[in-house]
């Protein structure tokens, strides 16, 4: 427990940013989940043209393509993650996110912060160690 008096940073100066954890689903869709790797880091892009979800979020891996789409259903979103409707208004409209863990049906993931640049770096250093792994 933090007592507010004895703290070395004053409360209102000190900023903690909230972990956001996603859920991604409807891999099956698409190539289903066997092309994600924990540590990975997704492309995502909201997608508020989408005829079915006005708070759909695209998500992406490079070759790929779409992989799924962050889960905003009671039934899809996994326990402790938020829903894309309620992460919509906390995240850019692109944005990363790394994958923590991979189920059956849905792959939990965290919103990657940083540089658009560094998490590219990442994700062009991830698509080659898979290119190493095939052959």
């Amino acid at each position: 427990m933090c007592d507010k008096e004895r703290s070395e940073f004053p409360a209102e100066r000190v900023s903690v940013m909230k972990e956001i954890s996603l859920t991604v689903t409807g891999m099956r869709h698409y190539y289903g989940n066997g092309i994600f790797r924990v540590g990975d880091i997704l492309r995502c892009r909201k997608e508020p043209d989408n005829p079915y979800d006005e708070e759909a979020i695209q998500v992406f891996l490079p070759v790929y393509g779409k992989v799924g789409y962050i889960a905003n259903s009671p039934y899809t979103v996994a326990k402790g993650t938020l829903s894309a409707g309620r992460a919509y208004d906390q995240v850019k409209k692109k944005f990363y996110v790394k994958v923590l863990y991979i189920c059956s049906s849905q792959i939990i993931c965290k919103v990657e912060e940083g540089k658009k640049e560094e998490l590219e770096k990442k994700i062009e250093k991830q698509m080659r160690k898979r290119d190493e792994w095939e052959f």
